[in-house]
């Protein structure tokens, strides 16, 4: 997604003119608009004219109109987005008030105002214009003296820093050199991989190389790492694998990625880390229960007590067309972020987040037992068991 404007003032108010550029780009406009906003873009009208004779010819013109949105539709078959409203500006084809359907498309420019983003709405557009915030995946390709760091997101590859090394070669009686030159490369291949590479938003490091450059640079990383105590490189350390490349240049990226090692590690990398916190939670649901809660009411009263460790909340509640819901949802969603809790906003397009659906859209994995909860529930039960009896 390209942002070409954005412009919201402090009280939340204001408008953002986006370009969506590839098929993610359209779910993430059908997540930003909602009911009551309104969008301004080109489309087609048909309108009649009327000669002096009486006749009435009707022709196609392409206009741009701004409507405040009534009704949206999503095609993800076609991957459009529909829009209807009433226009809202005045224009020489569409009178005030007319009904207008705009069809927001691919490389269409759109303009969208809202009278209030909240940080959920421009955290989507933040996610959607950084590539950097959807590379699941970071890759470096190397050879003795070159190296490419890069970053893949779901539709391309970033080389965020190229690095070249002039390493002196072998001779009798003096390798000393040929390893320093070596290790100033590993350091500053180290260095490129601390500054690029997101490690809360990538799962998975891959080191490709031909021969056994990679399993060297592996060794010395991990003994800086220790020597150094860099935490960051240690606790991530399960998430480097080591394969072969041809060379060190960015073209042996497609060779490496086509292994099915590599294949198997990194397919929908996203969607596997939301899996795995989804799997946590129904084991605790079973070992713990007191620790795992599902539905609005426990999950706020559990926000309420700063007891979340992890929330799970679908994007499927932040379309909802009641404004004062999705303030609570979104209250709820910044609470536990302040609280030092992390957030998981599913997608429901995911099998991930349409299991999450079926638990009302809304879970928590909570730091300590609240079993108050569950007592609740079972006082909330027995209330209705007796008002039924009598």
């Amino acid at each position: 997604m390209k942002l070409i404007h954005k412009n919201v003032d402090k009280g939340g108010q204001g408008t953002v003119v986006l370009i969506p550029e590839e098929s993610e780009d359209m779910w993430h406009a059908y997540n930003l608009v909602a009911e009551g906003d309104s969008v301004r873009s080109t489309t087609i009208r048909k309108v009649q004219n009327e000669t002096a004779t009486g006749s009435s010819t009707s022709s196609r013109v392409r206009t741009t109109l701004t409507i405040s949105v009534e009704s949206i539709d999503f095609d993800t078959q076609a991957c459009v987005l529909r829009l209807k409203g009433r226009n809202i500006v005045e224009n020489q084809y569409v009178k005030m008030g007319a009904y207008h359907t705009l069809d927001l498309e691919l490389n269409r420019k759109f303009e969208l105002r809202k009278r209030e983003w909240d940080t959920i709405a421009l955290e989507r557009i933040e996610m959607a214009c950084d590539p950097t915030q959807s590379a699941d995946v970071a890759a470096v390709v190397m050879q003795e003296g070159l190296a490419h760091v890069c970053l893949i997101t779901p539709s391309m590859t970033l080389v965020r820093s190229k690095i070249e090394v002039n390493i002196p070669r072998k001779r009798k009686g003096n390798i000393q050199q040929h390893e320093k030159g070596l290790a100033k490369f590993y350091e500053n291949v180290m260095q490129s991989i601390l500054r690029h590479v997101n490690f809360d938003i990538v799962k998975c490091v891959i080191l490709a190389s031909p021969g056994f450059v990679r399993d060297q640079f592996f060794e010395y990383m991990f003994q800086q790492a220790v020597k150094l105590d860099i935490k960051l490189l240690l606790d991530n350390k399960g998430k480097f694998m080591l394969v072969h490349s041809s060379s060190g240049f960015k073209h042996s990226l497609k060779e490496v990625l086509q292994e099915p090692a590599v294949m198997t590690k990194i397919s929908d990398t996203k969607a596997a880390g939301e899996v795995k916190v989804l799997e946590q939670f129904y084991t605790m649901l079973q070992c713990e229960p007191s620790k795992a809660f599902y539905g609005k009411k426990h999950v706020l009263r559990a926000a309420e007590s700063m007891a979340i460790e992890t929330l799970m909340i679908s994007d499927n509640l932040f379309r909802c067309q009641d404004v004062n819901q999705r303030k609570e949802y979104v209250k709820l969603v910044e609470n536990v972020r302040d609280a030092g809790g992390d957030v998981k906003i599913f997608s429901s397009m995911h099998i991930s987040g349409e299991q999450l659906t079926q638990l009302t859209g809304i879970a928590a994995i909570l730091r300590f037992p609240m079993p108050e909860l569950e007592d609740s529930d079972s006082d909330d039960e027995k209330g209705a068991q007796d008002s039924e009896s009598k």
